[in-house]
């Protein structure tokens, strides 16, 4: 269980030392030991408009934080009173009372201070800046350290109170984002700055009715009125609207209550000592329902990321804050007005920078088609995000920010067009690999590697190029990106050229050779066309020579008969010689025609295998090597089955073994196992007997050898089938 932290009456937190912020140490040492989640309620008004009693009221307290009604105000600086929290057990309430705003003894003490320091020069004004940057300090201070924020104001809801609520609430922003804590066991200090309190408006000595357009309405709907915009466009509803819209971005939780005043004018003096009865049962009842909002709905201070504030993290808080606004991190009051446009302006070009993000997202589809597709983009987004800006902008007099913004649009422009160039060269670079996929695939597989290759390599990339052409949306870099992919394959486009050109030259070769053969062939059949015709001449002049011989032989065939018979039989030896000669050179010329045929076949037949004799060369190589694997496969499936069979042989003795040396019994059987192991493992056995050699050791060293005979016997058995 935590410790409780006793506080009897409050201690100064911060103290405010001739308009100096600083930490009192004491206090510090109080938040260190509180380890519990602690709710922190602060409350900021105007000096003399009774805080301190609804602080003390909160501590379930008369008296504690100082009272007073005369013209001097009491509380300097922040004030804590840490106590146990009435209806959180595990939760500490800290309460902070702060300086009262607008102390004209502090700018009067400011200005003698001035007026001593430059010795006759009056500096008042100077004197009364430096007097509202403490107010100011003062009031940031407390936003930024409570969970929930309580604004004292008297009366109503007017306009100075909105100005200056909104302005302290950029103030703590700004103050937010250049202070850092350091703090152990927190690794990034963004994680502890904190997230925006509940606000809490308390009006006192409220008098008017709650009443608007004829009807009643509660403190809650008086504030949403109070702080909701006008609708319009000119500048003065832009003026009259932010301070409102911001005060509704920062505080999300907003409660309104409204304190008549609590006794009568005279009695106020004493309203310390005064008892509820003695005051107006209205204030008390409205003081009741403060107390009870505050304890049921205030939560603990909770930092970005979840993490619970405890006292020690209060602690690194204050000091971060007060260093942070001691530094001067802090603007004062004279210069609201520049903080004001200063960071409306920042967050206008940040709004419109968001918005030209947004629409160009939207809008521009990369990669586009054109530039001009996405220069009319960015035109369009471009107006829009400076509309954007001028509606937001605020007193940007010399055009700085809307400058400012011009040069942040023109570097998301150039961003637009590097993201553009890139989105279509993956797109390009995308549709070129799967368009030009299968004809890499096709180069891959030899099919352009053959006589007139190149030509078909260069229509079919002619044709891819006329798809690739055909395909919508490839951006700007489509040409380019085309041309890259192309000189990327200029290696491959030459070696199909230097290939084809090859066996062009080749194929130019065989068809010479072959005109060559034809022409061979044809002059050899004109040759024997004109031996044939000289011989059937040389014939048909013999044949026409023995005719007239026969003729004249058979003239004188009467005379010469035996001249006649002896014709007969040489004209009958004539034509079985001119057959046989006729057939002999038919047959020389015939052979002689295809052994130059068969030549010029071989020479054409041996070119073309040529070719063909590497492809067959890598064919019985590939061949070889599958051969060799199968064989290796097969040598190792035999190797496998071997191993097996002998392992299982192995176990098959091991168990024969085991078993048989179960089958001794007692301490006998326990020694004879032993024995036999020994003997069964060893290669030299010493059998160790005492003093000399007796029966008794005999018959023992004969029992392992008959057990050793049948284990060995088998063993010998399973070795015999294992290498068979």
């Amino acid at each position: 269980m935590a410790p409780v932290i006793h506080m009897p009456e409050p201690l100064c937190l911060v103290k405010n030392t001739n308009g100096r912020l600083v930490a009192n140490p004491k206090a510090l040492t109080i938040l260190s030991a509180i380890t519990q989640p602690v709710v922190v309620v602060a409350i900021v008004g105007l000096c003399r408009t009774g805080k301190s009693y609804l602080m003390n009221r909160l501590a379930g307290k008369s008296k504690g934080f100082s009272i007073r009604s005369t013209v001097q105000p009491h509380t300097k600086g922040i004030w804590m009173w840490c106590v146990p929290h009435p209806k959180k057990p595990d939760h500490t309430l800290v309460l902070l009372d702060t300086e009262g705003l607008g102390d004209v003894e502090k700018l009067n003490a400011g200005c003698q201070r001035e007026v001593a320091r430059l010795k006759a020069r009056s500096r008042c004004a100077q004197c009364e800046s430096g007097d509202k940057k403490n107010d100011t300090q003062i009031f940031v201070l407390a936003l930024l350290l409570s969970s929930t924020f309580v604004y004292n104001t008297m009366n109503k809801i007017d306009q100075r109170d909105i100005d200056l609520l909104h302005y302290v609430t950029e103030l703590s922003g700004l103050l937010r984002t250049v202070s850092s804590p350091d703090l152990d066991g927190i690794e990034d200090a963004a994680d502890f700055v904190s997230i925006c309190p509940d606000l809490v408006w308390t009006l006192r000595d409220f008098y008017l009715d709650l009443e608007a357009h004829g009807q009643l309405i509660t403190a809650d709907e008086y504030l949403e009125n109070s702080l909701r915009p006008k609708q319009g466009t000119d500048q003065g509803l832009q003026n009259f609207n932010l301070p409102r819209l911001c005060i509704q971005k920062f505080f999300t939780v907003k409660k309104c209550f409204i304190f008549y005043l609590p006794t009568l004018r005279k009695k106020l003096a004493q309203l310390e000592t005064l008892r509820d009865d003695d005051l107006d049962p209205e204030f008390v009842q409205q003081v009741a329902d403060f107390c009870s909002y505050i304890f049921s709905h205030s939560n603990a201070k909770t930092l970005l990321g979840g993490i619970k504030v405890n006292g020690s993290r209060l602690e690194s808080l204050v000091l971060t804050y007060v260093n942070a606004i001691s530094s001067g991190d802090l603007p004062c009051m004279e210069d609201a007005v520049l903080a004001l446009a200063e960071i409306k302006n920042l967050a206008a070009v940040q709004k419109a920078i968001a918005h030209y993000d947004q629409q160009m997202f939207q809008k521009v589809q990369l990669p586009t088609e054109t530039l001009q597709e996405l220069q009319d983009l960015h035109r369009a987004s471009e107006r829009e995000a400076i509309e954007v800006f001028m509606k937001n902008s605020f007193k940007d007099v010399d055009q700085g920010f809307q400058k400012k913004l011009e040069t942040l649009l023109e570097a998301r422009q150039d961003d637009f067009h590097k993201r553009n160039s890139e989105a279509s060269l993956d797109r390009c670079s995308a549709l070129l690999q799967d368009i030009f996929h299968p004809l890499e695939g096709d180069v891959k597989r030899g099919i352009y590697l053959t006589a007139g290759g190149h030509r078909l390599y260069v229509q079919k990339t002619e044709e891819l190029k006329a798809k690739y052409y055909q395909e919508p949306r490839k951006g700007i870099q489509a040409e380019e990106a085309l041309q890259k992919y192309l000189q990327s394959k200029e290696s491959v486009r030459d070696r199909i050229l230097q290939t084809d050109l090859a066996l062009i030259e080749r194929e130019k070769e065989m068809e010479e050779a072959h005109v060559k053969a034809e022409v061979l062939k044809a002059e050899e059949q004109r040759m024997w066309v004109a031996v044939l015709r000289q011989y059937q001449q040389m014939m048909e002049q013999r044949q026409r020579i023995l005719q007239e011989q026969v003729r004249q032989m058979e003239r004188n065939r009467m005379f010469q008969h035996p001249l006649q018979q002896r014709a007969l039989d040489l004209r009958h030896h004539c034509q079985i010689l001119w057959k046989i000669t006729e057939e002999l050179e038919i047959c020389m010329k015939i052979n002689e025609f295809l052994r130059v045929a068969e030549k010029t076949l071989a020479e054409e037949k041996a070119k073309r295998e040529s070719s063909e004799k590497e492809k067959k060369l890598h064919e019985q190589k590939v061949k070889k090597l599958l051969k060799k694997c199968e064989n290796l496969t097969r040598a190792f499936m035999e190797f496998k089955a071997k191993m097996t069979e002998e392992i299982r042989v192995r176990e098959s003795l091991l168990k024969e073994m085991n078993e048989r040396i179960k089958m001794l019994k007692g301490d006998k059987k326990n020694d004879t196992q032993i024995f036999v192991l020994a003997l069964l493992l060893s290669s030299t056995f010493v059998y160790n007997t005492m003093n000399k050699i007796d029966q008794r050791d005999i018959d023992l060293l004969q029992y392992p050898f008959v057990v050793q005979d049948g284990t060995k016997a088998r063993e010998n058995a399973s070795v015999h089938r294992l290498c068979s």
